[in-house]
């Protein structure tokens, strides 16, 4: 085995289940020490249950390995302290951070109502935050960090009845973008994870056979690469079917219009301004 983690302490946020689980069993099974955060509810985020954490807990310990469970919400801040002094009381460090957790609330932008916008919002992305900010003074200490966000297709390039969820998943490329560059000196690299994936949030969205292609462990390799020391940082990797790809921002050359700047003139320049032919990635 390659890339190995022992001596790694690694908490994965919504790991009672699919993709969260995948990523928790394959840190475990490479010698990670995992915390398995969970707070059991249903798709929309309704209802909580410890018993999802505590049965992947059961499956990692049966298997060898290392893991305690913890129910905590990822939008209560308070629940959050908890779970991280849980793991510094159980482990004494957090080296590694998954912000996996995630809700539906799917509805035409139209017909959907505000608190379910601000409810997904707060799952995935102020989720995340909160992880992230609870964390990051332990990893800042310590010198050493790997955090991985979960974005979306949804959020790169949008989906009918996903405007909450879409705007979510790309303010956490955003925060990425930046934390990547604040991390740096502290070796603390931030990545972000593009999953299409056989889970109950896309159950009755694909056919059997097609869901039978993309089973979420075909994710979780790239996403325990994401995590590894020699993960790179800032990057947005796709992964679906156990094919990886890297997504970015791209930027043109552009066109100057001087002291011509009139609406009239980026009008008649619209088709070079929008030429992505020769475009190159952008960063910072």
């Amino acid at each position: 085995m390659g890339i190995d983690f022992t001596g790694k302490v690694a908490i994965v946020t919504g790991s009672g289940g699919g993709l969260g689980r995948c990523h928790a069993l394959e840190l475990a099974r490479r010698g990670a020490k995992v915390v398995v955060n969970d707070l059991g509810g249903s798709v929309d985020g309704t209802g909580g249950s410890s018993e999802a954490a505590e049965k992947v807990v059961a499956e990692i310990k049966e298997a060898g390995g290392t893991a305690i469970s913890n129910g905590s919400s990822v939008t209560d801040p308070e629940g959050v302290k908890n779970l991280v002094k849980q793991t510094m009381d159980a482990f004494g460090r957090i080296d590694i951070l998954i912000n996996n957790a995630g809700i539906l609330r799917d509805k035409s932008f139209k017909k959907m109502e505000l608190e379910d916008f601000k409810l997904v919002v707060d799952v995935h992305l102020l989720g995340s935050v909160y992880c992230t900010k609870a964390v990051w003074p332990i990893m800042s200490e310590q010198n050493y960090g790997r955090i991985v966000m979960t974005t979306s297709p949804s959020g790169l390039y949008g989906n009918f009845g996903q405007a909450n969820y879409g705007a979510a998943k790309l303010g956490l490329v955003g925060f990425m973008n930046t934390l990547k560059i604040e991390g740096k000196k502290q070796d603390i690299r931030i990545n972000a994870i593009s999953p299409v994936a056989a889970t109950r949030m896309t159950e009755n969205l694909m056919p059997k056979e097609m869901l039978d292609k993309i089973r979420p462990e075909k994710v979780s390799v790239g996403v325990v690469y994401l995590c590894s020391e020699d993960a790179p940082s800032g990057t947005v990797l796709q992964a679906m079917g156990g094919r990886f790809s890297v997504a970015t921002v791209m930027e043109n050359a552009g066109v100057d219009l001087g002291d011509d700047c009139t609406v009239e003139n980026v009008a008649a320049n619209w088709d070079k301004i929008s030429d992505l032919t020769q475009a190159k990635p952008r960063s910072r």
